[in-house]
């Protein structure tokens, strides 16, 4: 990696200093030959992104939820990976549900007005000629790419745009009730130090996240997208087993990884590819083991749009194409749970509902395999097989892949499902290796089958039904791919 362009020109000896001495090493003939020759770049007449609409609607239901206050919510800046690389940026959740905006460093504040609220979107402007900072910085425009203009964005985004380094000490300056998306951007935190509370800001935290419980057409679409992407990380994997076997879980890894990045922004989370017992491993992401013939591998992977929409699809598949009698036994029991939890979603239905009812199936398959002594009610009042299923039957899924996080309890698991929520349905059961409580043939197999669903008006659409789940037509695939 090259290092910073003015760090090179200072170990160039002899040559003038600039006489402003900005950035020392660089010649006054350097330097003006720079600031011109350059062509007019400027994008005129651009269209607004493809949510433009849908944002703006977002932006209107949050004023309405806190008239008379400022609201700032930002991007967030840059992290170190190691020393002076940084890790790729992703935008705070709130800030690109708002806006539509991915760039590090930018700010939506929402000032008050009689009637409503005015939205500016504060970003960094294109890198200036004159100064040398497009070329000199380390984040200018001949070292990370182009920007867009304050113009440029403020048509593409529909939000009028001003120069990111003029707010801070506009923050400073404020007067009446401020609130902040807390956690993203410590400088503009400590601008707004001595205006704002933790309770007041909490509010907007779990408002935002609340609203994100029911999703647009926009959301929608790009969820399924998302999942159509992901269904093809899986055939990509299927045909690849082979090198996997002679390699390790990294090759199912990195073959998935790649069809996140050709078709979407990246992963939405680490994949878990977990071979063999690593199945057991609820978040096995160091992806590190051998993967072997007879064995199970269970695969936990998202493809992340470029809106940041992102699946999360789990399939646990026979390593050589055929399930043995016990993987195949335990397999069809999760299958069996899965498709109840399913069918309990639907608008109306108690959040809670589609977890129970999976959960019923499976402490009847542990109490009927002799695992536990029954009835089934008391290994349910009791969690006895829990040991077995380790965690809840599903989540929220959108922006995050666990999505609305902030949601009081209330509106989420204690919650009624509503059209346009969208949720994974994921049982599974896990024998350890080293469980003596179960027969020998049981231990090191590990089984989750996830699927996204999405409540419609009459029930739901599973978006990801276009990877095969019963576990015969899970076989007839993989051959089919497998050629």
């Amino acid at each position: 990696m090259l290092d910073d362009a003015a760090d090179e020109a200072v170990e160039e000896e002899p040559i003038k200093q600039r006489k402003n001495g900005l950035y020392p090493g660089v010649s006054d003939e350097l330097a003006e030959s720079m600031k011109s020759g350059w062509a007019d770049t400027e994008l005129r007449g651009l269209e607004p992104i493809a949510q433009a609409g849908q944002t703006a609607a977002r932006r209107a239901a949050l004023s309405a939820r806190f008239p008379g206050d400022r609201l700032v919510v930002p991007a967030g800046n840059l992290k170190t990976r190691s020393n002076d690389t940084e890790y790729p940026f992703r935008a705070s959740v709130e800030y690109a549900y708002l806006t539509g905006n991915l760039t590090e460093d930018g700010v939506l504040v929402m000032e008050p007005t009689a009637d409503g609220h005015k939205a500016t979107i504060y970003l960094l402007p294109r890198s200036d000629r004159e100064n040398g900072e497009f070329w000199l910085s380390g984040q200018g425009e001949l070292w990370v790419g182009r920007r867009h203009s304050l113009t440029e964005a403020g048509q593409l985004y529909g939000i009028p745009a001003s120069d990111v380094r003029e707010l801070t000490a506009a923050l400073k300056e404020a007067t009446g009730p401020v609130r902040v998306v807390r956690g993203h951007d410590a400088g503009i935190e400590a601008a707004l130090t001595d205006k704002v509370t933790a309770e007041r800001d909490e509010e907007l935290r779990v408002f935002l996240s609340e609203a994100r419980l029911v999703k647009d057409e926009f959301e929608a679409g790009e969820l399924q997208k998302a999942v159509d992407s992901t269904v093809r990380g899986f055939e990509d994997v299927v045909k690849i087993l082979d090198k996997a076997e002679a390699t390790s879980e990294r090759y199912i890894e990195g073959t998935f990884f790649l069809r996140a990045r050709v078709e979407g922004n990246d992963i939405g989370y680490g994949s878990i590819c977990a071979a063999g017992p690593h199945a057991c491993t609820l978040h096995w992401v160091r992806n590190d083991g051998p993967v072997r013939s007879g064995d199970l591998l269970l695969l936990d992977a998202g493809v992340e749009t470029h809106t940041l929409y992102t699946a999360d699809v789990t399939r646990t598949l026979p390593v050589d194409g055929t399930y043995t009698e016990i993987q195949k036994k335990i397999y069809d029991a999760v299958y069996e749970a899965q498709e109840a939890g399913i069918a309990a979603v639907r608008p109306g239905a108690k959040y809670r509902d589609f977890h129970d009812a999976a959960q019923h199936v499976l402490a009847e398959k542990i109490v009927e395999w002799g695992l536990v002594e029954g009835p089934v009610e008391r290994v349910l009042e009791l969690g006895l097989q829990r040991r077995w299923t380790l965690h809840g039957t599903g989540h929220m899924l959108g922006m995050d892949v666990h999505d609305c996080a902030a949601a009081r309890t209330e509106t989420y698991v204690e919650g009624t499902l509503e059209p346009g929520m969208c949720l994974t349905v994921e049982p599974g059961l896990y024998f350890q290796a080293d469980d003596l409580t179960v027969p020998e043939e049981y231990r090191g197999i590990g089984v989750r089958i996830e699927d996204d669903i999405l409540v419609t008006e009459d029930g739901n659409r599973n978006l990801s039904e276009g990877l095969p789940r019963r576990s015969d037509e899970v076989e007839e695939w993989m051959a089919a791919l497998k050629g």
